[in-house]
């Protein structure tokens, strides 16, 4: 019959432990071979240098100078064109309170270029059909034949007639939880367009197909938000966004609202869901919103409603006054820029994480000796996981690597190596206790995880914490330190438990070799445990050992839970009894 138990267990896990690292290897040199990857992290703005755009505003038309406000909205969109480009630690700023700053790691092709002198596009087009964000599974697509083929010319922004086969098959696969970054050119306006409505804290993702351009976003003169009005003139608790067109504009957002309330009324009003009955508000490319029209708006001065917070209408209030702005922008020097740290800052770093390490090596060595070795070990998987993950993710994701991620590695490591340290010391407590190796590995492990559970839990959430709320190259250091405390977990559980499991069973660590890290001379154990289920009584220097027993059993009795400390109050008063009837027997 095979033999099972914790040596075959740890060799299992150690063994998957092996294939994942087999995997993402294969993954990054398969991605290295097409000439996609690199072997090397990428590396930040700071680090590797690039490109220094200054742009210098210029309202279309010869109209006036925008304000603050304006620019400022002006750099939110750019901003967002940069990272859907797949533009990672670029550095977007403005300059004078007139021009703007845009600095990207290495050299910005022709196309990012374009799309950020572009002016923002905004604009309303007719919903034709709408749908989950997600992608339609390959086996479940619409087979070839019965794909949409339109039978006439169609008649206005509305029709269906719009939707071929092409823009079906388009809006099938389109999946807007993970966006493609490729799209770097401006839709056609006289066409149907298969874009996305991001998702929210209270809304998943949706993706549309809609008509063509019907109303321009040049065609509203203002915008606002305010609390909504009930049918008596109350105010209500509920936020709406208010909007008002020029003439050209009334005019023709009264035509649409016309044609899209039809719709509305034919699929019952409220309790209807025809998308037909929705206009979309698109900007650059992307849906902001879409309401419903519920009735014919003649003033050219609609309200939006839903579900909205004060800080979502105003949100979409500035996108809507300032997003519609006819501003491009005019490149005024360009020129590339050094690391702003440099190779010197990075060496640096680098050193510095040495020597932590090297400091770590040396303490696991002098506390543990053999057993510092795995403490060792363990770092090198560790450190292997994450440059692994942190090489994949600069293909996949373009993550580069800025100074404050290094610096969140470096501190990874002392962070690392308390996990191993604190499961040590519960094996040996488990030792000091009068526990054999195996047992102590098994006990101290159960002891040891909750505490390590623990302390990444509370690493994770202050890495999560500090990525969403901080900006810039900090965001670099709370990712990074996220990762290798994911990366310090996976070592725990794969290598660092099951390589004990096996090493307890063997004779130089299992019989307490005095350079094991586990000799029961230094630990302080009585009876002093010599592997195999053999006991021996204290030898040479019987008052250092009662010394080590003496703290031994403080730390011990320290340790103790309630229900342990009143069992062993119990004993000592049997044993007193037995002791006294022993005298009296005497």
């Amino acid at each position: 019959m095979a033999r099972t138990g914790p040596n075959n267990s740890g060799l299992r896990v150690l063994v998957w432990l092996g294939v994942v690292l087999a995997v993402l290897t294969a993954v990054l040199a398969g991605g290295t071979l097409a000439g996609q990857a690199s072997w090397a992290p990428k590396l930040a703005l700071d680090l590797e240098g690039g490109t220094q755009m200054i742009l210098a505003p210029k309202v279309e038309g010869g109209g006036s100078d925008i304000n603050e406000q304006q620019l400022n909205q002006a750099v939110a969109i750019i901003r967002q064109r940069v990272d859907g480009s797949g533009v990672a630690e670029a550095e977007i700023s403005t300059q004078s309170g007139r021009n703007v700053v845009v600095s990207l790691p290495g050299t910005p092709s022709t196309q990012t270029r374009a799309l950020i002198q572009a002016s923002a596009d905004m604009n309303f087009r007719p919903v034709l059909l709408n749908g989950s964000g997600a992608p339609v599974p390959t086996a479940s697509l619409t087979p070839e034949d019965q794909l949409p083929k339109p039978t006439a010319a169609p008649a206005n922004s509305s029709d269906t007639n719009w939707i071929t086969a092409d823009v079906y098959r388009s809006f099938e696969t389109l999946d807007c939880d993970n966006p493609s970054q490729e799209k770097q050119q401006r839709s056609d306006p006289t066409k149907p367009l298969v874009t996305c409505e991001p998702a929210t804290a209270k809304t998943p993702a949706i993706k549309y197909i809609l008509g063509p351009v019907e109303v321009k976003g040049s065609n509203i003169v203002t915008s606002s938000f305010q609390l909504q009005r009930g049918s008596q003139g109350a105010v209500t608790n509920q936020w709406a966004v208010n909007i008002q067109f020029d003439a050209d504009g009334t005019t023709k957002f009264k035509d649409v609202t016309q044609r899209l309330n039809q719709f509305y009324v034919a699929a019952g009003g409220e309790t209807g869901n025809d998308p037909k009955a929705q206009f979309a508000i698109v900007l650059d490319d992307q849906v902001i919103s879409a309401p419903r029209s519920l009735a014919v708006i003649t003033d050219g001065r609609p309200q939006i409603t839903g579900n909205f917070t004060e800080q979502s209408a105003k949100a979409l209030s500035d996108q809507l006054k300032f997003g519609a702005l006819p501003i491009s922008f005019e490149i005024q020097s360009e020129q590339q820029i050094s690391a702003t740290l440099g190779g010197e800052q990075l060496r640096m770093g680098l050193l510095a994480g040495l020597i932590g390490l090297l400091l770590v090596v040396v303490y696991s060595l002098f506390q543990y000796r053999a057993l510092g070795f795995v403490t060792i070990a363990s770092l090198v998987v560790a450190g292997s996981l994450t440059y692994l993950a942190i090489a994949i993710l600069g293909w996949t994701e373009n993550y580069r690597l800025s100074l404050a991620g290094v610096a969140g590695l470096i501190v990874a490591i002392g962070q690392t190596a308390d996990s191993f340290i604190v499961y040590f010391e519960r094996i040996r407590d488990e030792l000091r206790e009068g526990r054999g190796l195996v047992s102590a590995v098994e006990n101290g492990w159960k002891r040891a995880k909750r505490t390590v559970l623990a302390s990444k839990a509370v690493n994770l959430l202050a890495a999560l914490v500090l990525y969403f709320v901080a900006v810039g190259n900090v965001r670099g250091f709370a990712f990074t330190l996220g990762l290798t405390a994911i990366a310090d977990l996976i070592v725990v559980f794969m290598f660092t438990h099951p390589t004990l499991q096996m090493l307890a069973r063997t004779k130089f660590f299992g019989e307490g070799h005095s350079f094991s890290g586990l000799d029961p001379k230094r630990l302080g154990v009585v009876p002093l445990y010599r592997g195999a289920g053999r006991l021996r009584t204290p030898e040479a220097r019987p008052e250092v050992v009662r010394a080590k027993n003496t703290g031994a059993a403080a730390e011990a009795a320290r340790r103790m839970t309630i229900a342990e400390r009143r069992l062993a109050e119990k004993q000592e008063q049997l044993t007193g009894s037995s002791n006294g009837a022993a005298k009296e027997n005497k």
